[in-house]
């Protein structure tokens, strides 16, 4: 399994600008798109996240280390924008940095797999950043969450309304 990265804090130096993957409400279609990434993109894909399960949250979903799969979108930040990116997903997400207690989610780095969509696309795994749920949030998923078994997040899913 990849080991996770993380940066020093949020706005802080950032190893490497990588893509990021969504799979709830920054998802294209979904309100947190508009609002966050509309305008702040350069290339939006289908993608795989795999080793992971999703759990179905209060209105938006969580990923956790698994054996499943979680279906969303790798996005590539517009040009120029990283950091602000980067700063309004870390808000977002409620990420106060790296193992913080009071994070709701964990920023790591993870292998995500594009579908191919050609003969010489193979859809071979990119690094990107993923928001995962922070530790105390996957205890808590792991004793009494709601499995989204497709591993596909819709605000039709439990109770994504």
């Amino acid at each position: 399994m990849t080991a996770a990265v993380t940066t020093t804090a949020p706005g802080g130096p950032v190893a490497a600008e990588l893509p990021f993957f969504v799979y709830g409400t920054l998802l294209p279609g979904e309100p947190n798109h508009d609002l966050f990434l509309r305008g702040r993109t350069a290339g939006e894909r289908p993608a795989v996240l795999p080793r992971s399960l999703l759990y179905d949250g209060p209105g938006y979903p969580y990923a956790i280390e698994g054996h499943g799969r979680v279906h969303g979108t790798l996005l590539v930040a517009a040009p120029g924008i990283y950091g602000e990116l980067l700063g309004l997903l870390d808000h977002l997400e409620e990420f106060l940095g790296p193992g913080h207690p009071r994070n709701l989610y964990e920023r790591v780095v993870r292998e995500v797999e594009l579908p191919a969509q050609g003969a010489s696309d193979g859809g071979e795994p990119v690094r990107a950043w993923v928001y995962l749920a922070a530790a105390a949030v996957t205890r808590s998923l792991r004793t009494g969450g709601v499995l989204i078994p497709e591993g596909r997040w819709t605000r039709s899913s439990p109770s994504g309304g």
